[in-house]
């Protein structure tokens, strides 16, 4: 059961400016329903994306691979630029909401869905990392930088990490491209 009323549905098709031919959107399910929610969108004819890992879960008497989500408790849809099309997302059981700002729904990229199925599909290590974006505060861990805080931002493809004294109005940068850095 869909908790987004009748009325945020209208919104929805009255708010519907998209480009022709639709976009991907990410969609909030209730925990662990990921695979069930992605089984029925497919039954309903409407493209998905659940990027999953395997993982090796281990019980006293055995191991086993078990695929889990990559982003647990999202998964993504392709939506033609229709009301009616986002009327049977919402309305699919499992769903929680289309991830957006307030009524609108925010699209996802392309090329963002492009990136994670090429990463998946390749042999290379990732691991999870906290979202970070350019003007984030943050804070370096481990390395002779320890607990330095600053302004996480970006130049030219390099992440760099502004340190400022407020009160003087005076900054200086360091390049934060060999340290590992967490959200303050």
């Amino acid at each position: 059961m869909a908790t987004q009323t009748e009325t945020e549905l209208t919104t929805l098709a009255a708010t519907d400016s998209r480009a022709p031919g639709g976009s991907w959107f990410a969609v909030h399910t209730r925990a662990r329903h990921e695979k069930k929610v992605d089984t029925l969108l497919r039954g309903k004819n409407i493209d998905t994306f659940l990027p999953v890992v395997t993982k090796v879960q281990r019980w006293s008497d055995r191991k086993k691979k078990i695929e889990f989500p990559l982003f647990p408790c999202y998964t993504f849809v392709y939506v033609p630029s229709s009301a009616e099309q986002f009327v049977k997302v919402l309305r699919t059981p499992g769903i929680v909401r289309i991830v957006g700002s307030g009524c609108e729904p925010l699209p996802v990229p392309k090329e963002q869905i492009t990136s994670i199925r090429l990463l998946l599909e390749q042999d290379v290590p990732y691991w999870e990392h906290p979202f970070l974006r350019a003007g984030q505060r943050v804070r370096v861990r481990g390395g002779c930088l320890d607990g330095l805080e600053g302004i996480l931002t970006e130049m030219k493809s390099n992440r760099t990490l502004v340190i400022s004294a407020d009160p003087i109005q005076r900054s200086v940068a360091i390049r934060a491209d060999d340290y590992d850095v967490e959200p303050v």
